[in-house]
């Protein structure tokens, strides 16, 4: 287990490694740069050599990589090329508000989405399923943005049951109750794609695996439904099911882009969008490995998590094995 445990987290450096190389030639492939956002009519090409100089802008693309991984092995994001305030004392806040929207969403999701997609397994094309299948066609059609502008119309400015946007309201900063409100509506749009594809994917994998012949000896025994559902069926059927919840955790970072810009959200999505379209390339590069950082971690988690789900999972010599 612990040499599997080492080997998994030296592959997972060495994919960080080659994110931060493929991510930081493509930034710098982009039209554009952090100089030209700051041109003004007039301005001497004498001096904006110098900015660039200053901003170590003018190094080969390869120095400028080196530069920055020393920097960020040694815990330093860099600045940002505007106003020269350090990435890492403007991302770690933005970092844990968005932790708090995707949390909560995450987990509602769950909550609501497995043990209803176990459920419908038990009673197929019943009104539960029926109403389910309903909800999951909204959750992948529906656009995001448009999901949360329209919750916005009417919950909070028609109906004035939540706030419009922003994550406190001014002077109450700290107030749970305060912040639970903000959090609804943002949440019921992250949630509402989540939870559409998590009850297929827990309909689905529960019905292959009811399917299975020992769980037609283990009915034809006497053994009781729910027994046959929750002990014998259910820790089999939450294998693809934890693969999905390990892959998902970037796909909720850029769902969390469009709805913190939607509803104001003072969270890395929404400032990513921001830095974009100034070109801040130490800012992208920083949540560029954020979130790479949870795409590895996710995949880790899930494959530690196969093994206490599934007993024929075997965390051998070789890396992991079928029994």
């Amino acid at each position: 287990m612990t040499e599997y445990l080492i080997r998994r987290v030296l592959q997972s450096v060495l994919v960080i490694f080659l994110i931060t190389i493929l991510t930081f030639l493509l930034i710098h492939a982009a039209p554009g740069g952090p100089t030209q956002m700051m041109l003004s009519p007039g301005l001497s090409p004498e001096v904006f050599k110098q900015q660039a100089h200053n901003l170590g802008l003018d190094q080969p693309v390869p120095v400028q990589y080196v530069r920055w991984i020393s920097g960020l092995l040694q815990g330093d994001l860099g600045y940002t090329f505007k106003n020269h305030l350090p990435v890492a004392d403007l991302l770690w806040p933005r970092i844990g508000n968005t932790f708090i929207l995707m949390g909560a969403a995450w987990l509602l999701s769950l909550i609501i989405a497995i043990p209803w997609g176990i459920y419908n397994s038990t009673k197929v094309y019943g009104l539960s399923d029926q109403s389910a299948s309903f909800i999951s066609y909204l959750g992948f059609a529906m656009p995001t943005f448009w999901f949360g502008i329209l919750l916005q119309q009417w919950f909070s400015l028609k109906l004035r049951w939540f706030p419009l946007s922003d994550m406190h309201t001014r002077g109450k900063e700290g107030d749970i109750g305060d912040l639970f409100m903000h959090l609804v509506l943002p949440v019921t749009v992250l949630s509402l794609g989540f939870l559409a594809s998590y009850m297929k994917y827990a309909r689905a994998s529960m019905l292959e695996v009811l399917d299975q012949d020992y769980i037609r000896t283990a009915r034809a025994k006497g053994v009781k439904e729910r027994r046959v559902v929750f002990h014998h069926a259910l820790r089999n059927a939450l294998i693809p099911i934890i693969t999905i919840l390990g892959l998902d955790l970037p796909i909720l970072v850029a769902g969390a882009a469009l709805t913190e810009s939607v509803f104001n959200w003072p969270g890395m999505g929404r400032w990513f969008v921001q830095m974009a379209t100034q070109r801040e390339y130490s800012v992208l590069m920083a949540i560029t490995i954020v979130t790479a950082v949870m795409v590895v971690l996710g995949n880790l988690l899930a494959d530690i998590l196969y093994a206490i789900v599934d007993p024929r999972v075997k965390l051998g010599k070789q890396g992991g094995k079928a029994a």
